[in-house]
């Protein structure tokens, strides 16, 4: 999140929106993740879907499920494992960054890889490099999966594992998300080899 803060600041970037996995949501009129901001927004989105009082209530799951048949769905699930000892997190994600253009061709269970590599963000306003940004993993299918690394957790390390697969508008969007990137995180965690690393068999949270 902190990589929105430029972003925000700069005109050329204005109006900015900006949101992350678990609902925050911002602009350029604060540098947090504003709840209330989110609130008032999905309310003016249903006034302007439903400007006649005498018509059926235009929901969000409505306005939501009309997105989803034009443009598709994307799914995503983040696997948090947490506690992890922070050298066995790193020499996962070593192990990884190791192996980025040393894929073999059948690692990937038949799907088809676009980028595999070491994200580094480059801040398009202050021209800063931020290395080590996590590990990236980029279909040409549109799903993703993503391997950072938090040492925000109270004991240890915590293990983020994003992902993410994109379900086109005539595919299956009512699916659950936990069964959808099953064969996704079965796929990530052959890559890095997470278990043989940490000796985690589950997540410690799902969302």
């Amino acid at each position: 999140w902190k990589f929105f803060g430029n972003l925000m600041d700069c005109e050329q970037y204005q109006p900015f929106l900006c949101g992350e996995e678990s609902f925050g949501t911002g602009s350029n009129h604060i540098r947090e993740k504003d709840g209330m901001w989110a609130v008032l927004a999905w309310l003016q989105i249903l006034a302007s879907k439903n400007p006649d009082q005498s018509k059926p209530l235009v929901t969000v799951e409505d306005i939501v499920r009309a997105h989803w048949s034009k443009y598709g769905r994307n799914y995503y699930v983040r696997y948090d494992y947490e506690g992890v000892e922070l050298a066995q997190a790193e020499n996962m994600m070593k192990y990884m960054s190791d192996m980025a253009g040393k894929w073999p061709a059948d690692a990937f269970n038949g799907m088809e890889i676009e980028t595999a590599d070491v994200f580094k963000y480059n801040d398009p306003v202050d021209k800063s490099v931020s290395d080590n940004q996590g590990i990236r993993f980029i279909f040409k299918n549109g799903s993703r999966i993503v391997f950072r690394v938090s040492g925000t957790g109270v004991v240890g390390a915590t293990i983020r594992l994003y992902l993410e697969k994109y379900e086109g508008p005539s595919g299956n969007l009512n699916a659950h998300p936990l069964e959808t990137v099953k064969p996704i995180a079965e796929l990530a965690l052959k890559l890095s080899k997470l278990e043989e690393f940490t000796g985690r068999k589950a997540p410690s949270v799902m969302t």
